[in-house]
């Protein structure tokens, strides 16, 4: 006797549950939130309850867009994700800042990554894709989640921040360990957790410090010394904290986020190969590819504000203080604005994909560079490699919806054949 699986519904949906994420995104749910119940609010479970209650999820494009471009209504005081900043940290960091703080200290950072210092850095990218493209293909096979995709943006935040070569495995292991360290597989405590943060915390204080004793030509130094004029015209500048701060927030977001989107990038690729075929022969798709790539793998899989008064969205009740997720990985596979969203298509335009945010004034500032990163790497891969085999299915850790980067590629073993 053949037993059919049971489709999903509304009611029996806890995005809470680790497993439900243990292969990727469960698109299917959000596939039916959108069309039932866009405007969502999670029922009570155990896994609420840890996360400090319920919430509610948007998971349509339209209303992310409209939530992200609308501080006033949904501030982001409380931070990106569910559980929230620590008690006393609030607003602190620039992910969990609204107006006039966030202005502030938007403008300070902004200093660092003009546009003719991002397009500076795609001659830096270039190089490091050569180099690891080439370390590659000497060992024949490779797990390339952690031997290429982790290693791009690796290097090149550690340039921008100016972190020695020396240093870069040992702070960028941490960082892929905090992040790995709430999948129940993970066997870190939480004790674990906070002395590896207060690790990395003092040395982002400590290469801080240096920078403004001895300047040197890159990013960082840039913003140690960064002053602008405020509306009152007296002048401001990044304090110690606010840098150490925006150190945490840049090697997390700035690494693991354009690994995920380059892993998932090249699983999607492997498993349409008319597409790969297509960016393959024909190099001008490149950026529609990108585009793409990003829409797919939507790294990032939401994030969280608040509401800063009783509202309704599409009929529902919104309370003050009450959570609500920015989903956009589903709003990434909205039906009403992606035709045929879940067909993987390279040349896929126009594409308004929101994976780095809905607009508004947390739009992500690395935006330009990541897309950059993502299309040299491929670029330079492709130009080097005649041919890819996926050797074993891939694996995927798992934070849970605690986390804004919920799941992500944990392993991805390759076979790289040279041209």
């Amino acid at each position: 006797m053949t037993i059919e699986a049971t489709a999903p519904t509304i009611d029996s949906i806890d995005l809470t549950d680790y497993e439900l994420w243990r292969h990727g995104v469960p698109h299917e749910l959000f596939t039916l939130l959108r069309k039932e119940a866009p405007v969502w609010r999670h029922p009570d479970t155990p896994g609420t309850e840890r996360l400090g209650g319920g919430f509610w999820i948007l998971s349509r494009h339209a209303d992310v867009q409209a939530v992200s471009r609308n501080h006033a209504g949904f501030r982001s005081l409380e931070g990106p994700s569910l559980p929230g900043e620590q008690p006393g940290q609030e607003g602190m960091r620039i992910v969990s800042m609204d107006p006039p703080q966030h202005t502030r200290l938007r403008r300070l950072i902004s200093a660092g990554f003009t546009p003719r210092v991002t397009a500076a850095l795609e001659a830096q990218a270039r190089e490091w894709a050569v180099a690891i493209v080439e370390r590659a293909l000497e060992q024949n096979e490779c797990d390339f989640v952690h031997d290429v995709a982790y290693e791009l943006p690796m290097h090149m935040i550690a340039d921008i921040v100016g972190i020695p070569q020396s240093d870069r495995t040992w702070l960028f292991d941490r960082v892929n360990i905090l992040l790995q360290s709430t999948d129940p597989r993970s066997y870190l405590t939480p004790e674990e957790r906070t002395a590896i943060q207060m690790e990395m915390f003092g040395y982002a204080n400590q290469l801080g410090a240096e920078k403004r004793r001895a300047p040197a030509d890159d990013v960082w130094t840039t913003l140690t010394l960064a002053e602008i004029e405020q509306p009152d015209g007296s002048r401001t500048s990044l304090s110690e904290l606010e840098l150490d701060l925006f150190f945490m927030v840049l090697t997390f977001a700035g690494s693991e986020t354009t690994r995920g989107a380059v892993s998932s990038g090249l699983l999607a690729l492997l498993e349409h190969p008319d597409q790969m075929k297509r960016l393959r022969t024909d190099p001008s798709v490149i950026n529609t590819a990108t585009d793409e790539i990003l829409r797919w793998s939507s790294p990032v899989t939401y994030f969280r504000r608040t509401a800063a008064q009783d509202v309704e969205v599409r009929g529902a009740r919104i309370g003050a203080g009450e959570r609500v997720i920015l989903c956009y990985a589903s709003a990434n596979r909205d039906e009403d604005v992606f035709p045929d969203p879940f067909r993987f298509d390279v040349t896929r335009t126009p594409n308004p994909q929101v994976s780095f945010g809905g607009g508004g004034l947390h739009y992500c500032l690395g935006a330009n560079l990541a897309k950059r990163e993502i299309r040299v790497l491929f670029e330079e891969l492709f130009a080097r490699v005649a041919d890819i085999e996926l050797l074993s299915d891939p694996e995927y850790s798992v934070q849970g919806i605690e986390n804004p980067i919920t799941v992500g590629l944990k392993d991805l073993h390759v076979r790289l054949l040279p041209r």
